[in-house]
């Protein structure tokens, strides 16, 4: 994390630099058009590229890490591990971390079967018939 914090550092520091550049161009001609000013303007959008691409990488970073902290939560809360201990703040008693993971890759796998088939033609009559939600999980069709 911190070699990205230094990356996106480095370009913010570069790409003012050479907006300055740009500037001081600028003025040296006069605020007229010139070699020099045409020169600095395209290192100046050089590193706004550069400096863009390091805030996408940070980004990056940031909804990877707000991801990995909401699932891990997801998880403890799910499986009883909060720190509290107890029921879930949600008061519904703690499932197994394996159960969840299952869920998980059902929701996950539906998502995927609604984003293939939303191409479709909305009064299309071929609807995928997929194996019910219990048969993937006996333990559903125990209840």
């Amino acid at each position: 994390m911190d070699s990205i914090v230094d990356a996106l550092s480095s370009a913010y520091n570069e790409f003012v630099a050479k907006a300055a550049e740009v500037l001081e161009a600028k003025e040296q001609s006069g605020g007229r058009k010139s070699p020099k000013t045409d020169a600095a303007l395209e290192a100046f959008r050089q590193r706004w590229e550069l400096f863009r691409v390091a805030c996408d990488q940070a980004e990056e970073l940031v909804e990877s890490m707000k991801q990995r902290i909401g699932s891990e939560c997801l998880v403890d809360e799910a499986t009883g591990a909060n720190p509290r201990g107890g029921l879930g703040s949600s008061g519904i008693p703690p499932i197994s971390a394996v159960r969840l993971e299952q869920m998980s890759k059902a929701v996950r796998w539906i998502v995927i079967e609604l984003q293939n088939h939303a191409g479709a033609a909305s009064g299309s009559s071929n609807h995928h018939s997929s194996a019910p939600f219990d048969a993937r999980f006996p333990e559903d069709g125990a209840q």
